[in-house]
């Protein structure tokens, strides 16, 4: 088994780290009701928290017109302005550290996490209710993934995959094949993405990307020819694939997932999270990192924010526009205040 230390994405310092509250989620009674007697977790509500927009997010989508950003502690964040202002949910029954979140509409979407918790929720994000967690092992989910309101995806540590048919209300584990060269499937599944015609790709470890043409019931290995581990990856126009992670490693196929190229990024800043809008793709990464291209992922340019945030998540609306956050929470839109949640 692989230790301990690999049961989150250290270099991200994402669902292991906490970010201090100041708020009572720090209180220690608050600390003393979320584990049993046994060591396991007792789930509690996440609390509201006056600078829950200062927690740790890792990861963000649009439901409608609205971004839902999830993170440490059980903090979901819903902005209505395109990320000028944010306000946190009304109830989310867990204060494990989310890691990603999917809609399918404006009201139905998921949030996967720590402790195998998955949720949802039916009215935008407002509320959440618990469908599935593993007191039993800490073997975190990664990522979510929905095509509709009943077939998804959620991938994890050590090539954890479940999948649903009936919206959520039950998930069945799918048992991978071990990778190329491998005795068993144990790579940690950092991403999932789907392309236009529906086939769902899971960037992971050893530079190796899966790909599902059924929907999560069988998948198949695609090597990339690098040795690192990607952390997000996306479907461009026309077919493009995109993943990125460490030191600033980005791979592009045009065919499929059948050949990969390198993509010059012009950093060595490791890559958290890729979004994207029409031609328009956006990356952001540690130390700052935010990479732009116009042309479907085939170019990138490079720039570093002064404040050289530890980026992990970003989202575009409609018009292309951008919100991100970060391990210090929500990162302050052009013309902005401060991101205090209401």
């Amino acid at each position: 088994m692989k230790p301990t230390s690999l049961l989150a994405r250290t270099v991200l310092a994402s669902a292991l780290v906490a970010l201090p509250l100041a708020c009572a989620a720090q209180a220690p009674q608050a600390k003393e009701a979320t584990a049993a007697n046994d060591g396991a977790p007792v789930l509690v509500p996440a609390l509201r928290a006056a600078h829950a927009a200062h927690a740790t997010m890792l990861a963000s989508t649009l439901a409608g017109e609205r971004i839902v950003a999830v993170g440490d502690h059980g903090v979901v964040l819903l902005s209505d302005d395109g990320g000028r202002s944010h306000r946190q949910a009304r109830h989310v029954p867990v204060d494990v550290a989310l890691t990603s979140v999917s809609f399918v509409d404006a009201r139905r979407g998921w949030a996967a996490g720590h402790w195998g918790v998955i949720l949802h929720t039916t009215d935008g994000g407002e509320t959440w209710q618990v469908q599935r967690s593993d007191a039993a092992q800490d073997r975190p989910l990664f990522a979510v993934h929905f095509f509709d309101d009943r077939q998804g995806v959620a991938a994890g540590l050590w090539s954890l995959v479940l999948r649903t048919e009936d919206g959520g209300a039950h998930w069945e584990p799918v048992e991978l094949a071990p990778p190329p060269g491998g005795k068993r499937a144990d790579l940690n599944l950092f991403g999932l993405f789907a392309d236009a015609r529906g086939r769902l790709f899971a960037p992971g470890e050893r530079g190796m990307v899966l790909r599902s043409d059924d929907k999560g019931r069988s998948w198949s290995y695609m090597p990339t020819g690098y040795a690192g581990s990607f952390w997000s990856g996306i479907a461009g126009p026309g077919g493009t694939l995109l993943v990125a992670g460490l030191r600033g490693s980005m791979y592009r196929s045009l065919d499929d997932g059948g050949s990969w190229q390198r993509v010059d990024t012009h950093t060595e800043s490791s890559i958290t999270a890729l979004a994207g809008a029409g031609s328009k793709i956006v990356g952001v990464g540690l130390d700052g990192l935010v990479l732009d291209s116009e042309d479907g992922g085939a170019n990138f340019i490079a720039s570093t924010r002064e404040d050289r945030l530890p980026l992990t998540s970003v989202v575009l609306d409609g018009q292309g526009r951008a919100a991100m956050y970060s391990r210090q929470g929500v990162v302050a839109a052009a013309g902005a205040k401060d991101p205090s949640a209401r």
